[in-house]
C-alpha cells in the first residue's frame, strides 16, 4: 500500500516536471540562451572561460527566457487549445492554472534578472527585462493583428546576443551589435518557414505571421531568400572589425564553416522559392536550426 502510494506520488511529481519543461519550451530556451553564452564568450574582455560564470549566465538566461515563454502560454491558452501542435501545453490543456503559470513566470523572471544584475551587470539585466517585456507583452498579442509581429518579435529574439555581450564586456559595442544583427536577420527565414509549415493551424486562430495576406506565396519565399543573402555579409563583418581573425588555422576553418553555412542556408531558401511546398519549408526550418549554432561556434573558433 505504501509502495503504491509512493509510486503514485512519483508519477505526479514527474508529470508536474514535464509540464514545467513544456511551459518554458525547453529546447527553444536552450537555443536562445546558447546564443547569449556564445556572445558572452566572444566579448573582448572575456579572455578566460570561467565555468562558474558561464553556468550562472546560462541559468539566468534560462530563467528569463522560461518566464517569457510561460507568459506567452498563459496569454495564448485559448489559442493554443485550438491548434494541434500546442493543444497539449499545460495551461491550454487545463493541467496547470493561469495563476500557477503567472506565479512561475514572475518568480523565474525576477530570479533571472537578479542573477544577471548581481553576478554580471545591470546593463545585461535591463536588456533581459526588456527582452521579456517585448516578447510577452508586445510580440505575443501582435501576432493576431499584423504580420509586422515577426519584425517586432525579432528584436527580443536577437537581444540575447546583446545580453551576453553586455554581460562579458560591461557595455554595448560594435561586436555585440553585429551579433544582434546576425540573429535578427536569421529569424525571418526561420519564423516564416515555421509559419509556412503551420499555416493551417495559424490561420484557424487568426495568427498573421507571413508577409503576404494570401498565405504561403512566392513573395514570402523571395523574402526568405533575401534575408538569407543578407546574412552573408553580416557574418563576415567580425573578420573586418578585429573581432575575429582568419590568418590562423582555427580562423581559416571558422571562415570556411561560415561560408558553407551561408551557402547551405541560401540554397534551402532558394529551394523553397522553386518548389513552394511544405517539405521545402520544413527544410528551411530545420536548416536554420543548424545554421545559427554552426556560425556562432565558427566565430568563437576565430576569436582573436
Amino acid at each position: 500500500m505504501i509502495q503504491s502510494s509512493t509510486i503514485k506520488h512519483e508519477s505526479v511529481v514527474m508529470s508536474k516536471i514535464k509540464d514545467y519543461v513544456q511551459l518554458i519550451k525547453l529546447s527553444l530556451s536552450i537555443m536562445v540562451v546558447f546564443s547569449s553564452v556564445i556572445s558572452y564568450m566572444l566579448a573582448p574582455k572575456v579572455v578566460e572561460f570561467d565555468w562558474t560564470m558561464l553556468i550562472l549566465l546560462f541559468i539566468g538566461g534560462m530563467l528569463v527566457t522560461g518566464s517569457a515563454n510561460a507568459i506567452n502560454q498563459v496569454v495564448e491558452k485559448d489559442t493554443d487549445a485550438l491548434m494541434k501542435r500546442t493543444a497539449k501545453r499545460p495551461v491550454a490543456a487545463g493541467r496547470m492554472s493561469e495563476q500557477e503559470g503567472w506565479a512561475f513566470a514572475i518568480v523565474t523572471g525576477a530570479a533571472g534578472v537578479f542573477i544577471l544584475g548581481n553576478y554580471f551587470n545591470w546593463l545585461s539585466a535591463g536588456l533581459a527585462l526588456l527582452s521579456l517585456f517585448l516578447y510577452a507583452f508586445i510580440y505575443t498579442p501582435l501576432k493576431k493583428v499584423n504580420s509586422i509581429a515577426v519584425l517586432v518579435g525579432a528584436i527580443p529574439g536577437a537581444l540575447p546576443c546583446l545580453i551576453g555581450w553586455a554581460a562579458g564586456n560591461d557595455k554595448l559595442s560594435m561586436g555585440g551589435w553585429v551579433l544582434f544583427a546576425l540573429q535578427f536577420l536569421w529569424q525571418f527565414p526561420h519564423f516564416w518557414a515555421i509559419a509556412w509549415v503551420a499555416h493551417s493551424d495559424y490561420s484557424r486562430v487568426g495568427f498573421r505571421l507571413l508577409p503576404a495576406d494570401k498565405g504561403p506565396t512566392k513573395f514570402t519565399a523571395l523574402q526568405a531568400v533575401i534575408y538569407s543573402l543578407l546574412l552573408l555579409p553580416v557574418t563576415f563583418i567580425p573578420f573586418f572589425t578585429g573581432m575575429c581573425e582568419y590568418k590562423s588555422i582555427a580562423g581559416m576553418i571558422g571562415l570556411v564553416l561560415i561560408v558553407l553555412a551561408n551557402v547551405f542556408m541560401i540554397m534551402r531558401c532558394v529551394g523553397l522559392y522553386r518548389k513552394m511546398d511544405v517539405p521545402s519549408a520544413r527544410k528551411v526550418m530545420f536548416g536554420s536550426y543548424m545554421y545559427l549554432p554552426v556560425v556562432l561556434l565558427a566565430l568563437l573558433m576565430s576569436k582573436i
